[in-house]
């Protein structure tokens, strides 16, 4: 379902990961690990296609895809079921009931966004991802502002309902999910310096 093959890719122009190579089938899922700036976020943009790479190759079904950042990507002015509404209208779907229990959105469904807390946005956020269909997920940092029952949730459906209905994701986090999937350190793929500079360079 994804195959990434000797990707190198860069940040503002500058190589950061190099030789990053994996594959997933439906059903599977892998953390990325390693620390700050090591280039997790850049190899997510690069995989979903938001930055080309420098090198290698990432091959999933054209149309499968979502990417989604630390933004929560919701509306302030809209209800959180007129939120949930406008996403699966754009990809041509309605709301199924179970994205608003999946993230214990039911009796906020009349709420308007702009007042929900933190947690809660990032749980209506999250919601968008059961009802926009994409199989193959790339997520940064999911659970930031999420309690440890509102991780658990995400854990479950991730679970249950994605990866259980042969969808896969890759998941930057430095958190313990509760999901049993392999990790992978990034650490070793740091890009060496050359000519154009090494990680370190992009911060300069």
């Amino acid at each position: 379902m994804l195959q990434v093959n000797d990707l190198r890719c860069a940040r503002g122009g500058v190589p950061v990961l190099e030789r990053v190579s994996f594959a997933l089938n439906p059903g599977e899922a892998l953390i990325l690990r390693g620390p700050n700036g090591v280039g997790k976020t850049t190899l997510l943009r690069t995989m979903a296609g938001l930055q080309p790479p420098l090198s290698g190759t990432v091959d999933y079904p054209e149309g499968s895809d979502a990417y989604a950042s630390h933004a929560d990507g919701i509306k302030s002015a809209l209800t959180v079921t007129e939120n949930l509404t406008f996403w699966a209208q754009i990809h041509d779907r309605s709301v199924p009931e179970t994205a608003y229990a999946a993230f214990d959105l039911h009796d906020l469904r009349d709420r308007l966004a702009g007042t929900l807390s933190a947690g809660q946005k990032r749980r209506l956020g999250l919601a968008r991802l059961a009802v926009i269909g994409r199989s193959v997920l790339f997520l940064d940092e999911p659970t930031v502002s999420l309690d440890n029952f509102s991780v658990r949730m995400f854990a479950d459906w991730m679970r249950d309902a994605h990866l259980g209905q042969g969808g896969c994701a890759v998941i930057a986090t430095h958190i313990d999910l509760g999901l049993d999937v392999p990790a992978l350190d990034l650490t070793p793929y740091i890009a060496a310096a050359d000519a154009d500079g090494g990680a370190d360079a992009a911060f300069l």
